[in-house]
């Protein structure tokens, strides 16, 4: 996984944290809705290159 991937995916994950925690203290539940959905999003694009990676290693390893 890129470095450039992690910061993104982070910044997104962050960003949902910080938009269910909005969503939450102002009681706007679509806010919080959208908050955990964007963190959700975040973490299937880390896992999804950490699957990259390890088919990567693979070939590697066959190679």
């Amino acid at each position: 996984m890129g470095i450039g991937d992690k910061i993104s995916n982070k910044a997104e994950d962050l960003g949902g944290q910080a938009k269910e925690t909005a969503g939450r203290v102002t009681g706007d539940r679509e806010t919080e809705a959208e908050g955990k959905s964007d963190q959700a999003k975040a973490g299937l694009k880390d896992a999804g290159e950490k699957i990259k990676d390890a088919g990567k290693k693979v070939k590697d390893a066959l190679s």
